[in-house]
C-alpha cells in the first residue's frame, strides 16, 4: 500500500466517526434531562405555549424523521437557532462573530509551545547532562504538575499586583486599562478598493499590539502544558535520534554536524511530536472553556459553557459538532504530516 492510498483510505475512515458522533449528539439533546420546551418558555409557560413551541420546533414528529432531520441540517452547516442565550438567533451567526476569538486564543496557544518548547527540548537533547538540559528538564516536569485554572489564578493574581511598579503589564508596549475582556479584533479591516482591486485591506498596528498584548497571557496559561510535553518528548526524540547508527555513519563521511542536525535529525526528531502537536492542539479546544471564561473571552468556549449552563440545546450541540469538525481536521493534518514526513508510513512489510 502507498503512502498516498493509506492517506486517502484514513481520510474515508472520518466519515463513519463523524456520523457517530452526530448520532450521539441526537441522543442527547432528545433523550437527555433537559426539556427544550421548558428551557424556552421558563417558570411561568403555560400548557398551551408548550404544545405550540414543541410543534414549532418538529418534536412531535417521529423520533427517526427528527434524526434525520437533524443530520441532514448538520451536513448542509444549517445548525438552527439559539433558543435561550439569544432567542431566535442563527447558529451560524453565533459562530462568526465568537469564532474569530476563540481562534486568535488558540492560534497564540499553539505558536507558543511551537516556538518556545519545541526548541528548548531540541537544544536540551543536543547539549545532554549539561545545566542547560537541566534546567529545561526540571521547569518542564513543574510547569507540566500545574493546572491550567490554577496557573491563571496566579497569573492573574500576578499582572495586577505589577500595577505601579517597575514591570507594569498595564503600561509595557500598549497601554491597556483591563488584563481581562475580549481583545479587540478590529485592526483589520476590508475597505473600498482602487480602480484595479474591489476592496482593500487596511491594517491598525496599534490595535494588533493590543489584541497581542491581552491575549498572551490566556495563551501562555491554555497553551502551558502542551509547551511542557513538547519540551520534554523534544528532547527525548532528539536524544534517541542523534544517537542512532545513521548519524555515526554520516560522520564518518565527514559531513558537518550543521548538515547531520539540519538534513538528518531534524526531521527525524519531529515525527514523534506530529501526534503530540495536534493532540495538544484538541486539547486546546476543551481547554479554552475554562480559559476564556477567567479571562473573560467572548468566545466560543464562553459560548458553549452558558449553552450547556442555560439548557440551549441546539446551540450546545451546534458547537459540539463544529469542535468535532475541528478535531477532524487536525486528525487530517496529523496523517498528512505523517505521510511527508515518515517515507514508512503505507508501506507493508
Amino acid at each position: 500500500m502507498s503512502r498516498w492510498r493509506y492517506f486517502l483510505m484514513r481520510l474515508g475512515l472520518m466519515i463513519p466517526v463523524l456520523f457517530l458522533v452526530m448520532t450521539i449528539i441526537f441522543v442527547a439533546l432528545r433523550m437527555g434531562p433537559l426539556d427544550p420546551v421548558a428551557a424556552i418558555l421558563g417558570p411561568e409557560g403555560t400548557g398551551g405555549d408548550a404544545v405550540a413551541i414543541r410543534e414549532q420546533l418538529g418534536l412531535n414528529e417521529p423520533l427517526w424523521r427528527q434524526y434525520l432531520d437533524f443530520i441532514w441540517s448538520l451536513i448542509t452547516l444549517d445548525l438552527g437557532q439559539s433558543w435561550v442565550i439569544q432567542e431566535g438567533r442563527s447558529v451560524n451567526g453565533l459562530i462568526m462573530i465568537y469564532a474569530p476569538r476563540t481562534i486568535w486564543l488558540g492560534l497564540w496557544a499553539i505558536l507558543l509551545p511551537l516556538f518556545l518548547g519545541i526548541p528548548l527540548g531540541f537544544y536540551a537533547g543536543l547539549h545532554p547532562n549539561s545545566w542547560a538540559d537541566y534546567l529545561a528538564s526540571f521547569s518542564g516536569i513543574v510547569w507540566l504538575a500545574m493546572p491550567n485554572f490554577w496557573l491563571a489564578i496566579m497569573l492573574l493574581t500576578f499582572l495586577r499586583r505589577t500595577d505601579g511598579t517597575r514591570f507594569d503589564w498595564y503600561q509595557i508596549g500598549p497601554e491597556i486599562r483591563s488584563i481581562i475582556g475580549t481583545p479587540p479584533l478590529d485592526f483589520i479591516a476590508i475597505t473600498d478598493g482602487f480602480s484595479v482591486l474591489p476592496f482593500w485591506f487596511t491594517f491598525d498596528l496599534g490595535g494588533f499590539l493590543v489584541a497581542v498584548k491581552l491575549i498572551i497571557p490566556p495563551a501562555l496559561v491554555l497553551g502551558s502544558a502542551s509547551m511542557a510535553a513538547e519540551l520534554r518528548i523534544g528532547r527525548t526524540a532528539m536524544l534517541e535520534t542523534i544517537n542512532s547508527n545513521y548519524v555515526d555513519t554520516a560522520r564518518a563521511k565527514g559531513l558537518s554536524n550543521r548538515i547531520i542536525i539540519w538534513k538528518h535529525v531534524f526531521r527525524n526528531a519531529l515525527i514523534p511530536l506530529v501526534p503530540i502537536i495536534t493532540n495538544e492542539a484538541v486539547l486546546l479546544i476543551g481547554g479554552s472553556v475554562i480559559i476564556e471564561y477567567i479571562f473573560g473571552i467572548n468566545g466560543l468556549g464562553a459560548l458553549f459553557f452558558h449553552a450547556a449552563v442555560q439548557g440551549d440545546l441546539p446551540l450546545a450541540g451546534s458547537l459540539i459538532f463544529f469542535f468535532t469538525l475541528i478535531i477532524i481536521l487536525l486528525n487530517i493534518l496529523q496523517d498528512l504530516l505523517y505521510t511527508l514526513l515518515d517515507p514508512r508510513v503505507g508501506y507493508e512489510r
